[in-house]
C-alpha cells in the first residue's frame, strides 16, 4: 500500500493523472466556520456543541452541511513530519471528532496554509502537502480551507496545484477552499484546482467600512460586494467565487444582516456562517434558515447575479434561475428609508452572459417576497415598496 501511495505521488508530481475531485460542490457549499466569532479560541467541545446546534436549530435541514475548524487547531509535527492536533484543545483527536460530526449527518472541515506557518503562527503545509493530505484523509476530513500567509516567493497557482494533487493522491474526496485573498486573480486559473476561491481579503462585521490593521485591512459587507465586479463569468457549478464567510449574527443590525445574507444569495456565494450557533437570536436564525432565500443561492443553474442598475442609494440586482424564473434584489445602501417604484413594462433586463432576458412585455411573472414569504402581485402592475435603510427587498419572479 505504501509503495502504491509513493507511485501515485510521483505520478501526481508530473500532473499526469492527478486532478480535482469533481462534483463535490455543484451548488455553493453551506456550513459554518469557527474564525469570525472565535478566532483561535477553539477546542473540541466547541466543535461538538456547534455540530449539535446545527442540527437542533434547523440549519442542517435548511442545507448547511460543513462544520469547519479554522486556524489554531494545530499541535506539532512528529519526528516523521506528520501533523497532530493540539493535545490540550483536541485531546480526543481529529478522527474521533470527525466520527462525531459524521454521526450527526454533517461533514468536517479543517484549515491549513500554503506557507511555512499559518496566519496564526501554527505549522503550515509547505513541504508537507502530501503528508498532510494523507493525514486529513485518514482523519475523515471533508473540506480544506487553504490559506496564503507566510508564502514568500511561492507561486500561487503552483502551490495550490500541489495541494490539489496531494488531496487527489490521498484518495478521499475533499472540497478545496482556496483562501488566497484574490491577490493573484485566482478566478483566472483555479477552476480546475479548487472548488471555491476567495476573491478578497477578510470580511469584517460592519455594513460599509474598513478596518485597518496596519499592514493589512479587512472589509465591511458593502466593500466586499463592490469587489465582486466583473467576476460572475468565472463562477459556476463546482467552482465558485468566494467573497468570504458570513457575518450574520455577529453584531450588525437585523436589516444589515438580512441585506448581507440576501446579497450573498444573489452572488451564488458559499454560505458559511461565522456566528455562535449555540446562542442565536430568533432574527439571526430566521435569516440563516430562510429556505426561499437559500434556494436562490442553491439554484442548480449556478449563475451568479448581476447589478442591473443603480441610482442614489439604490441598486437593483437580477439572477437567472431554473424554469425561467428570476431572483430580483433591491438593495438600499443608504441609512434612510427609500420609496421604491418599478414599472416592469418599461424595463428590459438582458443577461448576455446567461443568454437570458425577462421579456416583461410578453411574459407575466408572479412576484413572491422572500422575506415576507408571500405573493405580492404580478409584473402587470407597477411595484411600489418602502425599503428601510441598509435593507433589501428580495423577490422571486415566477414565470406564469
Amino acid at each position: 500500500m505504501k509503495r502504491l501511495l509513493i507511485l501515485i505521488i510521483l505520478i501526481c508530481f508530473s500532473n499526469a493523472y492527478c486532478q480535482k475531485f469533481e462534483k463535490l460542490a455543484l451548488t455553493p457549499p453551506m456550513g459554518w466556520n469557527s474564525w469570525n466569532k472565535f478566532g483561535c479560541d477553539i477546542n473540541e467541545d466547541l466543535i461538538r456543541q456547534t455540530a449539535d446546534a446545527m442540527v437542533s436549530s434547523g440549519m442542517k435541514d435548511a442545507g448547511y452541511a460543513y462544520i469547519n475548524i479554522d486556524d489554531c487547531w494545530h499541535g506539532e509535527r512528529d519526528s516523521l513530519g506528520f501533523i497532530h492536533p493540539d493535545p490540550q484543545r483536541f485531546p480526543s483527536g481529529m478522527k474521533v471528532l470527525a466520527d462525531y460530526v459524521h454521526s450527526k449527518g454533517l461533514k468536517l472541515g479543517i484549515y491549513s496554509d500554503a506557507g511555512w506557518k499559518t496566519c496564526g503562527g501554527k505549522p503550515g503545509s509547505r513541504g508537507y502537502e502530501f503528508q498532510d493530505a494523507r493525514t486529513y484523509a485518514e482523519w475523515g476530513i471533508d473540506y480544506l480551507k487553504y490559506d496564503w500567509c507566510n508564502t514568500e516567493k511561492l507561486n500561487a497557482e503552483g502551490a495550490y496545484l500541489t495541494m490539489r494533487n496531494a488531496l487527489y493522491a490521498a484518495g478521499r474526496p475533499i472540497v478545496l477552499s482556496i483562501c488566497e485573498w484574490g491577490s493573484n486573480k485566482p478566478w483566472e486559473w483555479e477552476k480546475n484546482i479548487g472548488h471555491l476561491w476567495r476573491t478578497t481579503g477578510d470580511i469584517y462585521n460592519c455594513f460599509d467600512c474598513i478596518k485597518d490593521h496596519g499592514t493589512w485591512q479587512s472589509w465591511g459587507v458593502m466593500k466586499i460586494l463592490d469587489m465582486q465586479k466583473g467576476l460572475r463569468e468565472y463562477a459556476g457549478p463546482d467552482y465558485w467565487n468566494d467573497p468570504d464567510m458570513l457575518e450574520v449574527g455577529n453584531g450588525m443590525s437585523v436589516n444589515e444582516d438580512r441585506a448581507h445574507f440576501s446579497m450573498w444569495c444573489m452572488l451564488a456565494a458559499p454560505l458559511i456562517a461565522g456566528n455562535d450557533l449555540r446562542n442565536m437570536s430568533k432574527e439571526t436564525l430566521e435569516i440563516l434558515t430562510n429556505k426561499e432565500a437559500v434556494a436562490v443561492n442553491q439554484d442548480s443553474l449556478g449563475i451568479q447575479g448581476f447589478k442591473y442598475s443603480e441610482k442614489d442609494s439604490i441598486e437593483i440586482w437580477f439572477k437567472p434561475l431554473v424554469k425561467g424564473d428570476w431572483a430580483m434584489c433591491t438593495l438600499n445602501r443608504g441609512k434612510q428609508p427609500y420609496k421604491f417604484s418599478f414599472d416592469w413594462k418599461n424595463e428590459k433586463v438582458i443577461d448576455d452572459f446567461a443568454k437570458r432576458e425577462t421579456k416583461f412585455a410578453e411574459i407575466i411573472y408572479s412576484i413572491r417576497d422572500l422575506w415576507l414569504k408571500k405573493e405580492i402581485g404580478t409584473t402587470k402592475e407597477v411595484l411600489n415598496k418602502d425599503i428601510p435603510g441598509h435593507d433589501v427587498l428580495i423577490m422571486r419572479l415566477i414565470k406564469m
